[in-house]
């Protein structure tokens, strides 16, 4: 019962929430051996407002290189291709996204949230000395999408989970389930598991409020879980202490981090968030 009314909900949401051609376009030649790299860079390059943003992205304090990258090309070479499609997937939904009226949620706020996640995300899992870090990159960007797809299709029911919560994140799961019959976290990997996005991204995000119940990605799904309660813990006085006195002693050692790198790594977020909200916030044009 409540699969098949997640697949409707979700059936009926992909007009609405559909990925830019792009991306597709991009995945297609990763997966096919017989494009280079360089036709990979010539097809983005085909896009100059995208490609300026990702020039923008990669010369940005947040990646470090000494040099100057200033082809898409050499972009790819230096990033990695996975990694270049998943910063390609983050600038092009916010773009995506950034437009859709926000009658129940503030777009401003909400990308605002989703970007701090983001940043969060891929400096504990860098910190945690994960491989392609984007990917957390992007699972933090997009782990409250559901939430835009529950204001959007069921905006009475969302507004009741809303005014029930009362600016308290914490509860809004909890009012999810009790009065739609799921949560954002499961809608959010349902639309991209209907994507056809990486299982490493679907789980991730449709597991983030529960990690444990992750099969594969129990790593990632921990990591987004910290990053998610952390980026909310600023919202109370200590709040920050709370959130880390509260992570589980699993969670920890799976990410092979302690409380107190995790409390000295919110140290570096605020200046990297400004940095990537700068580049990536809607309504950010570069041409």
């Amino acid at each position: 019962m409540k699969a098949a009314a997640l697949k409707q909900l979700i059936a009926g949401s992909t007009e609405l929430f559909s990925l830019p051609d792009i991306y597709f376009q991009l995945s297609e030649m990763i997966r096919d051996s017989r494009y280079s790299l360089a036709d990979i860079g010539k097809v983005i390059a085909k896009d100059p407002a995208l490609s300026a943003r990702l020039l923008r992205v990669v010369n940005s304090p947040f990646y470090g290189f000494q040099a100057k990258i200033d082809t898409i090309s050499r972009a790819v070479t230096v990033i990695g291709i996975d990694d270049l499609s998943n910063l390609v997937l983050a600038t092009t939904v916010v773009d995506r996204f950034g437009k859709i009226p926000g009658e129940l949620i503030d777009m401003t706020s909400f990308w605002m949230r989703s970007i701090h996640c983001a940043v969060i995300a891929r400096l504990l899992a860098k910190a945690s000395a994960v491989l392609h870090t984007e990917r957390l990159f992007l699972a933090g960007l997009l782990h409250d999408i559901g939430s835009l797809i529950l204001s959007q299709k069921m905006p009475e029911q969302y507004l009741s989970v809303l005014l029930a919560a009362d600016h308290n994140r914490a509860l809004l799961a909890g009012f999810e389930q009790e009065l739609i019959g799921f949560t954002h976290a499961e809608v959010g990997g349902e639309l991209l598991k209907i994507w056809g996005l990486p299982e490493s991204l679907y789980e991730t995000i449709g597991c983030y409020l529960n990690p444990a119940d992750a099969q594969i990605h129990k790593l990632d799904a921990h990591l987004l879980h910290m990053a998610a309660c952390l980026v909310d813990s600023g919202q109370q006085a200590d709040g920050l202490e709370i959130a880390v006195a509260e992570f589980s002693n699993q969670s920890l050692t799976l990410v092979r981090l302690t409380r107190e790198q995790t409390i000295s790594i919110m140290e570096q977020v605020e200046e990297e968030f400004l940095q990537m909200f700068e580049l990536l916030g809607p309504n950010k044009k570069f041409h």
